[in-house]
């Protein structure tokens, strides 16, 4: 019998904690770096500092933590303290809350600064998963109830690093040491990347937004993807405890990972659906150029009240008369005929049941007889437009032609070109803008652009499309210039 596999706690560990201005590592920055250091199982230090986040805290920020504009106005900007807080982190293992937050918020104040920054990873909130998996919650505060743990100074950041400290004593003194620090070592475990992989490609990783390609034997082309912090996104495929197949056989396949950052998560997301389209990967969903979606149309002076139409064959601007996307012809077909016995419209005079004289329907008292003369067509008509309206696709909200701008935290700008729901390309420059204006628009209607244009204006629209949410949109007509 093999004898069983034995695991050390780490011994040099930096618990962390920040304080930012928002959620995103890419957008807001730091306010507060809090850090305990432990060399050999003792503490032997703790620092923290304000952080001057070179940007205004929101206000909802400043009544969460306590830190204010005013507090953080004379406080060191990160490039001042930079060496310092590497020092600091250096050579240990770095634990914190949510680890992914911290350690992407560090790595994006290094970026700025062209340094690169790695440790190993240690999650607290994956750790009290793993260890307590009956257990709920796992949020700081749930966990400091589950054990007794308390905070003089929550949401500060060095009174949240001292939490987890104590949190990792308590648990070094409760738990058999095999089995806690069996759990310490699958989770260090998890972030590493396959041996076919070169391990410095951790560190090389972005966390910002972007699109990225899964490579295989041959360079074949395995998988595109695409993430608001593309660092964790990549690393996340490889997690040891992935129990999808799919997900087993791609990690084991990978030979090379390649990819390409974006302004945000729009162009990601316009990145990506370009890409599988063009570069057919095998382990994506199969889309077809446009031809993959059906809609129903409603064309007026026509015979027929409905026809099912690929989208690919509607001219630009033309979805007045388009109701629905669908992705098969079964899926178009069952919600039309399930808005026709809702709402007793003939199903014979839709073109769904082929029987002659009155419809089955309409023998059922189901049907208001438009089959038969009973119901005049003209009401008919009015009554299955007023049925198919929440499907109606949506209008363009703009003027014409427009440049979306996109920019991150670092000031990459990316200028999306649209024009009907149609993405034209991505300028990064004058010369791709004057190009993008005057290039002719494709006659293609394309369904995966228009759910994510649709989605990415209701996520920002309370104000409508002139919404300046992190974005701001241009007029491109000829008579106009970006400014």
């Amino acid at each position: 019998m093999a004898a069983a596999e034995i695991f050390a706690l780490p011994q040099d560990l930096v618990f962390v904690d920040l304080e930012t201005t928002g959620g995103n590592a890419a957008w807001h920055r730091i306010t507060e770096v809090g850090i305990l250091r432990v060399e050999q199982g003792e503490l032997v230090e703790q620092w923290c500092s304000l952080v001057n986040p070179e940007c205004r805290i929101p206000s909802a920020i400043e009544a969460f933590t306590g830190i204010t504009n005013e507090m953080v106005a004379d406080a060191p900007r990160f490039a001042e303290i930079a060496a310092t807080v590497r020092g600091k982190l250096e050579g240990a293992v770095f634990v914190a809350h949510n680890a992914r937050f911290d350690y992407s918020f560090l790595r994006s104040e290094f970026r700025r600064l062209e340094q690169n920054f790695s440790a190993k990873v240690l999650c607290t909130v994956k750790l009290s998963r793993r260890l307590f998996p009956q257990e709920p919650r796992h949020n700081l505060d749930a966990v400091m109830q589950r054990h007794g743990l308390q905070c003089a100074a929550r949401h500060r950041a060095l009174g949240d690093a001292r939490v987890l400290w104590d949190l990792w004593r308590k648990l070094r003194a409760e738990l058999p040491e095999p089995r806690f620090a069996a759990a310490v070592e699958a989770l260090l475990a998890a972030n590493a990347l396959p041996a076919q992989l070169p391990a410095t490609l951790t560190d090389e990783l972005p966390e910002g937004p972007g699109v990225y390609r899964f490579f295989g034997d041959d360079d074949a082309l395995l998988y595109i993807g695409k993430s608001t912090s593309m660092r964790s996104r990549i690393l996340g495929h490889f997690a040891g405890e992935h129990t999808d197949s799919k997900e087993q056989r791609l990690a084991r396949q990978v030979r090379r990972i390649d990819w390409s950052e974006t302004a945000g998560e729009l162009g990601a997301l316009l990145r990506e659906a370009e890409w599988i389209k063009t570069q057919r990967p095998l382990y994506n969903r199969r889309l077809k150029a446009g031809s993959e979606a059906l809609t129903i149309r409603s064309p007026a002076g026509s015979e027929a009240c409905v026809e099912l139409t690929d989208v690919a064959s509607i001219e630009a601007g033309g979805l007045s008369d388009c109701f629905g996307l669908f992705r098969s012809r079964k899926d178009a077909l069952k919600a039309l005929t399930d808005i026709a016995r809702a709402q007793q419209l003939c199903l014979k005079v839709l073109g769904l049941e082929p029987s002659a004289g009155s419809c089955f329907a309409y023998q059922l008292g189901k049907c208001r007889g438009a089959c038969v003369g009973k119901e005049p067509l003209a009401l008919h008509r009015m009554r299955l437009q007023l049925a198919l309206s929440s499907l109606k696709l949506k209008s363009w909200p703009f003027p014409g032609r427009i440049a979306l701008r996109e920019q991150d935290g670092r000031g990459r700008a990316e200028l999306h070109v649209l024009e009907d729901w149609i993405h034209l390309g991505t300028a990064y420059s004058e010369e791709d803008l004057a190009q993008l204006r005057q290039a002719a628009l494709p006659q293609r209607f394309d369904a995966d652009v228009y759910r994510i244009l649709v989605r990415h204006f209701a996520d920002r629209s309370a104000g409508g499309p002139g919404s300046r949410d992190r974005y701001d949109w241009h007029d491109l007509r000829a008579a106009n210039r970006y400014a």
